[in-house]
This record gives C-alpha cells, structure tokens and sequence, in this order.
C-alpha cells in the first residue's frame, strides 16, 4: 500500500514538472517567433492576409510594398512637418524644398497608365493657337496641315462646339477650350500664361480666317531665328485685308523690319508703324517675349487692339527684333465671324457693336499705357526716405 502510494506522488510530480517545463519552452518559442515576425517578408504570407492588409492601408487595394511612409515619424508615430522656408521660391510656396516645386508647365498629352517617363515619344516644340468657330473648320483644317509633329494645335472655341472637330484625325491630339463667345486675347490671357507655355519656343497666336497656301511653318521659324526676330508675322499678301504697309510682303527678300508709311504717321522710322511693329492678326512670339506681352494685355479690353503698337516695349532694340517674314505669305480673308458674335444694341447691328468696343479698348489701352508711364517716372522723381 505505501509503495502504490509513493509511486503515485511521483507520477504525479513527473507530470507537473512536465507541464511547467513545456510551458517554459513554448513561451521561449513563442517570444522568438514574435521577434522574428517583423522580418518576414510579406509576399511569403499567404494571399488572404496580404489582401487584408491591403484592405487595412489603402482603399486601392495597392500592395503595402509599393507604398512609401513618412520617414520623419515624431513620437506616437503622428508626421511631423519639416519647417522650411525658401524665399527665392515661387509666391506661394515658399514653405517647399526647392526640389520639390514645378514651376512651369506645357500642354503635353499624358497617358493614365505605365511609366511617366515613357510617355512622350516626342515633344512638340511650338504652340500653335487657333481661335475658332466651326464654320471655317475647312479653313483651320488646311491651316494645321501646313505644321508638323513638332508643333502643338491648340483651338480656343468661341461658338461652344467642340465635338464636330473630331472628323479631322489631327484634332484628337489638339488641345480644346470651349468659352462662348470670348476673344482670342481673353483666351490668351486666362490659358497661356507664360509659366505654362514654357516648354515651347515660339507661340503663335492667330485667327481662323488665314489662307497659307504659301505658308511653311517650318521655314518660318527657320527665318524667325535666322533673322533674330522676337516678335514676327508672316507677310501679307498686298491685295487682301492689308492695313498697315508694314505687314505688306515685299516679294524681293526673306524679312523685313521696317517700311515706309503715310507722311506725318511715323515720328521716328524706328518706331511704329514703321517699325518695331506687327499686326495682332497672326503673332508669333518668342518664349521669352511672351512673358513680357503676356503681362501687358489687360483682363478687360479682350480685343487687343492697341497692343500692336505696344509690343517693342517687350524686346530691345524693338527695330531689330521685331519683323516681317516676307518669303513665307499668308492671306487674310477678311471674314467677320467675330462680329456676328456681338448684340443688337441700341439700333446697332452687331457687328457694328463689337467694332465700337475695339476702338473704345484702345483708347483705353492708351490712356492706361501713359500714365503708367507717367506713375512710374513720377515715382523716379521722388526724394527716397
């Protein structure tokens, strides 16, 4: 009886320390399994994990690996925002790393999907702007054959129709803005700003009532920097929509800077109209001319008239850098789409409206024009403090 009993104990104490050793090791196994755990990889867990973790960081359903977390956690792991000032940035964004800040822009077509950096086989180097409606589509459409790949289209639709473009092959790769009855200088002014049309040499800026049948855009542009000009148009054909003599082609060279005008119209040869001076009809600005015009045109006189006049105050010497490509032609048709845009007012026909608001724009433009001149020499006069 005491043996039976004795064993018994035994039995049982070999079972408890049994107990308490697995235990022991269970936990050691369990510790080391828990340190471990944050090196493994979690392409090794099995997919209904990983998909729960997906689920848990982001509503995309994108892979925790091909996400990227703040590195500068402070404490309870809440960001911290690194204090940055840099005052030469951009207005605005100041409080950026300067490695960080995109200044500029263009208008390049961008896929939604692969790599960024492989989305352009090519980048155009000019900007070509149409201001349109869809009655001188045939016309437009001549217009853009005469330009190649390396130059963008752009149309700025004043009749609000967009959608009947599509017939032609060369519009699916155009640039559309659709505002109802809005001037190409009111268009300019809002979507051209100069940081975003940095990425392109040349701007041409021109109306949907030219024939180019002598044009060649790139020849044009081969003149343009051949002569040093700046600001340029091409000639006009003499017989057709002719204002000034010094936008009239003269058929015995490539360009020409000057010209001779009506007695008493030219106070100097140097200045306009007989020099430094091209019509508002078809511009092509250089880049950094651009950024200077692009200032001077003022949000409510959308017609641009007096602004011709304006432009030598943006390059110097203005005589120089502003011309007439005669060896590459256009016609001016004449045509009065932008009229029949106007009201009836006040008895009025509507084209006749719209043409008393021109010359009210550039009396205007004038009066504005001197005396800011005059505000900033005045301003030259005063004592400094």
């Amino acid at each position: 009886m005491g043996t039976s009993h004795r064993s018994g104990v035994f039995r049982k104490t070999n079972d408890s320390l049994r107990l308490i050793i697995t235990t022991i090791m269970g936990m050691v196994f369990g510790y080391f399994i828990g340190v471990s755990f944050p090196s493994v990889s979690l392409s090794k867990i099995t997919p209904n994990f990983v998909s729960s973790l997906d689920m848990a960081f982001n509503d995309d359903h994108h892979s925790s690996n091909d996400r990227s977390f703040p590195e500068n956690l402070g404490s309870g792991s809440i960001p911290t925002t690194p204090k940055i000032h840099v005052p030469t940035n951009p207005r605005g964004a100041e409080s950026l790393p300067p490695g960080i800040v995109v200044s500029e822009s263009d208008f390049y077509l961008r896929r939604l999907w692969g790599e960024p950096s492989e989305d352009l086989k090519k980048k155009p180097k000019y900007l070509v702007t149409f201001t349109v409606g869809l009655n001188q589509k045939n016309n437009i459409n001549e217009a853009v054959k005469k330009f190649s790949e390396d130059f963008q289209i752009m149309l700025f639709h004043y009749d609000g129709r967009t959608s009947e473009w599509d017939q032609f092959e060369w519009s699916q790769n155009a640039i559309h803005v659709s505002v109802r009855k809005q001037t190409k200088w009111w268009y300019a002014k809002r979507f051209l700003h100069p940081d975003v049309v940095a990425a392109y040499d040349y701007i041409f800026i021109w109306d949907e009532d030219l024939g180019v049948e002598h044009f060649n855009a790139e020849k044009f542009i081969a003149l343009v920097k051949k002569h040093g000009l700046d600001i340029a148009q091409p000639g006009l054909e003499p017989n057709n929509g002719l204002t000034w003599q010094m936008t009239k082609r003269l058929g015995d060279r490539e360009v020409h800077k000057d010209t001779q005008e009506k007695p008493g119209w030219c106070s100097d040869p140097h200045l306009p109209p007989c020099a430094a001076f091209v019509e508002i009809m078809a511009p092509v600005f250089s880049r950094e001319a651009w950024r200077c015009v692009w200032h001077m045109i003022q949000n409510d006189l959308v017609h641009g008239w007096g602004l011709d006049f304006a432009l030598r105050r943006c390059v110097d010497p203005a005589h120089e850098k502003i011309g007439v490509v005669d060896s590459q032609w256009i016609v001016h048709q004449v045509i009065p789409s932008l009229g029949s845009q106007g009201e009836t007012d006040n008895g009025k026909a509507p084209w006749q409206g719209v043409r008393d608001r021109c010359k009210h724009e550039w009396a205007l433009f004038q009066d504005r024009l001197a005396s800011a001149d005059k505000a900033y020499f005045a301003q030259l006069q005063e004592p400094q403090l």
